[in-house]
């Protein structure tokens, strides 16, 4: 390992969650480029991991670099070359208009890579992207973090086929992000899980859009079909007075309710050969013929998981839980909600 660039051992605050093939042997040279609001939390994570060792980070900013360096006692590379040459894989948490650019040095130095989401600027950027880690034969994972929110996995052992799928996410206004549309910013989660979910094509969407505080898109509402009869309504707000994160999911006899910022999930199901019946003065989850039942949040930390499906990806040459078939696929849909709310504003003018 080069000079200077040992990471320092930090105390860990709680037990890892890192699997335990992972533990007691060689560790994972990790190298994080751009240490910004999402960047830091990588390193801090990556910090108390097992079976991690920081090989140091990159940001073009020299004041932020060197002041996460001397935080965690890690290397601050002043380029990202000068990085590559110590790492085995890279977290890219640059701003998306510099992902294509600096995710495609990482990859074409044969660099595992998990870069944030969305995958990039462009679905034909990310389609590069792809092309050079199947070229390179190294793995390209995407970020997006809700796949590992404890309310979506808690529902890996039900049957899901819905039918309807509704979501709301709704965040309070933060100048930080307005850069892109919210549905780039915000909207994109649900898309990916909403893709995850359903498995088929897309056969038509229908989306507007407002400006309301910046000079992109800053509330959003789509409503997508896809082949086979599913249709979903998103929902998405940089400009409300409350968080809200929630996706509801309406199938044959069930229902299901997921809160990402709970962690939560409630599922209501028709009990076979019954029919509901409620008892008087009774709330819904009590009627005759429903069973109902409450996932609780197991605690664990979706961005720790995040991490740990990556690393244990690169070590065991796996597929990491989103790839970047799939986060190109999400990135896609967005751009044809974007695409809808263009073409909304034109039949208003």
């Amino acid at each position: 390992m080069g000079s200077g660039c040992r990471s320092m051992q930090v105390a860990h605050e709680r037990q890892s969650i890192i699997p335990l093939f992972l533990r007691g042997i060689t560790a994972v040279r990790v190298g994080v480029i751009g240490v910004g609001v999402h960047g830091l939390h990588h390193v801090r994570l990556l910090s108390r991991m097992d079976g991690v060792r920081l090989a140091g980070i990159h940001d073009i900013s020299r004041s932020v670099r060197d002041s996460v360096a001397a935080e965690f006692g890690i290397r601050a590379c002043p380029t990202s070359g000068d990085l590559l040459a110590e790492a085995e894989c890279v977290i890219v948490a640059v701003p998306t208009p510099n992902h294509h650019e600096v995710v495609m040095e990482c990859l074409s130095r044969g660099k595992p890579v998990l870069v944030e989401k969305p995958i990039a600027a462009s679905p034909a950027e990310a389609e590069e992207m792809i092309g050079e880690a199947e070229k390179q034969g190294v793995i390209l994972a995407v970020g997006h973090l809700e796949r590992f929110n404890s309310a979506f996995r808690a529902l890996s052992a039900q049957p899901l086929t819905p039918v309807f799928v509704e979501s709301h996410r709704l965040s309070v206004f933060n100048p930080r992000g307005t850069d892109v549309a919210v549905v780039l910013d915000l909207m994109i989660h649900d898309i990916d899980i909403l893709l995850d979910l359903v498995k088929r094509p897309v056969s038509s969407v229908h989306a507007v859009g407002v400006s309301v505080v910046s000079n992109e898109v800053d509330i959003a509402n789509a409503r997508i079909e896809f082949t086979g009869g599913c249709v979903a309504n998103l929902t998405a707000s940089r400009i409300s007075q409350k968080k809200m994160r929630k996706l509801r999911l309406f199938q044959k006899n069930a229902y299901i309710s997921m809160d990402f910022l709970a962690g939560e999930s409630e599922i209501f199901t028709l009990k076979p050969d019954t029919r509901p019946d409620p008892l008087p003065n009774e709330p819904p989850q009590f009627m005759q013929g429903i069973s109902y039942l409450k996932t609780q949040n197991d605690g664990l930390n979706a961005l720790e998981l995040e991490l740990t499906d990556f690393i244990g990806a690169v070590r065991g040459g796996s597929a990491p839980r989103v790839t970047g078939r799939e986060g190109k696929r999400a990135l896609e849909v967005a751009f044809l909600v974007m695409e809808s709310m263009t073409a909304s504003l034109r039949t208003m003018e």
